[in-house]
């Protein structure tokens, strides 16, 4: 889980925060980097075809059985498109950089399914809690050594080599799927066409459409995040603008957030595990919401070095803190029969923020100016604590005690 975790971690940031970066310093509009949200529209749509990888045998590998067959035929091709990457050049054309960033996406997002359907699967109950955090934990260092990492090298092997360095890294990935152990496959039946399009793709949403409130626990799931995506997408231009080095922001952005995201990971497990994941999600939703005044502090100090390591602290311990009581949350709506489908689905809604909305936040943030931008960002927080409250009160959360040990969960992203 670990080595997959750091599979998985790798390609974001070549269609997020590196390729916004690559993009800022090729003087890209501020429009144009803020519509890079929807290179990764992939990771938010990626439920209309995991009923496919969550069913269908692989194309390729299948020896290997179902889960690491899917994991064996991805893995290469990601490989090769990163590699495509490099060779492109925003400068001559960010369209095509672009379309390159979105096959990253697609196949990124691909793995993250067939990943979080094997994790689900090839753990018992009791080791779900220590297993995804060495996938979070592989997850994080991937950051690390994709942003920081990558960002250090550009100076010395440019563009190109940068990215082909973190193409390396998937490689990992594929080793230890070689080696990894296959979960049991479901029994084998014959079946007509139409029953298991019922099964793979019908069944799923219906089950989940069963639960009180479905409709209303969507809304949460999509707009949790909404203010933090906003804020997100805009920070490296942000930082750019202020006057801060490539060097710094991957130093400080990616090594300290990483320290920060982790701890706030940890604190946030240990506080849903007291206080349960609903009054967490509320209360962890709040902090994250109020450190985006941090942006705004460092906006008004100007090019501050000991503002930028506050604010990027404060905001990477938060969101660590909200991201435990959210995947926790996320998780225990999955039903394993649907596992990959179901979760799918969760965690695309999740991204919705960032993909959708978060596109027209370059256009935001050239027509409010920075400081109202990081003040919208905070208001758009607010809908989702509003309906979590209200699901509080209808649909009460069992006693702490009895949520103890699926909550040693840790955040995806």
């Amino acid at each position: 889980m670990l080595a997959l975790g750091f599979s998985a971690g790798v390609p974001l940031p070549l269609s997020g925060f590196v390729l916004r970066q690559w993009f800022s310093e090729s003087n890209v509009s501020l429009a144009a980097i803020g519509f890079t949200a929807l290179i990764g529209l992939s990771y938010s749509l990626k439920f209309l075809w995991s009923p496919v990888i969550d069913h269908a045998a692989p194309p390729l590998f299948g020896s290997l059985g179902r889960r690491r067959g899917w994991l064996a035929t991805i893995q290469p091709p990601l490989m090769l498109a990163i590699l495509a990457l490099g060779f492109t050049d925003p400068v001559q054309s960010a369209a095509l950089t672009a379309a390159v960033a979105v096959v990253v996406a697609f196949l990124s997002a691909s793995q993250d399914i067939v990943i979080d359907a094997y994790r689900i699967e090839i753990l018992e109950e009791e080791d779900q809690g220590y297993g995804f955090a060495c996938y979070v934990w592989g997850y994080r260092f991937a950051l690390l050594a994709a942003s920081a990492g990558g960002l250090s090298l550009v100076a010395l092997v440019g563009w190109r080599g940068a990215v082909a360095y973190c193409a390396a890294f998937v490689s990992g990935g594929f080793i230890a799927v070689l080696f990894a152990p296959e979960p049991a496959a479901p029994r084998a039946e014959t079946t007509s066409w139409a029953e298991r399009i019922k099964l793979a793709v019908i069944d799923p949403f219906a089950d989940f459409m069963r639960r009180k409130h479905w409709l209303a626990i969507l809304l949460f799931v999509v707009l949790f995040k909404l203010g933090e995506a906003l804020a997100g997408i805009m920070t490296p231009p942000f930082y750019r603008e202020i006057g801060f080095t490539r060097t710094e922001v991957a130093t400080v952005g990616s090594i300290l957030g990483l320290v920060m995201s982790l701890t706030g990971v940890l604190a946030g497990g240990w506080f849903v595990a007291r206080i349960g994941t609903g009054r967490a999600l509320v209360i962890t939703g709040l902090t994250q919401m109020l450190s985006n005044l941090m942006y705004v502090a460092l906006y008004m100090a100007g090019r501050d070095m000991g503002m930028l390591y506050a604010q990027v602290g404060i905001e990477s311990f938060t969101d660590g803190l909200a991201d435990a009581a959210f995947v926790a949350y996320l998780t225990s709506l999955t039903n394993r029969a649907f596992s990959a489908t179901q979760y799918a689905l969760l965690s695309s809604l999740a991204a919705v923020p960032l993909r959708f909305l978060g596109g027209w936040s370059g256009q935001l943030a050239e027509a409010l100016g920075w400081t109202n931008f990081f003040l919208l960002t905070m208001a758009a927080a607010l809908p989702a604590l509003c309906i979590m409250l209200w699901l509080l009160k209808r649909l009460p959360p069992p006693p702490p005690a009895r949520l103890v040990q699926p909550l040693t969960l840790v955040p995806e992203t």
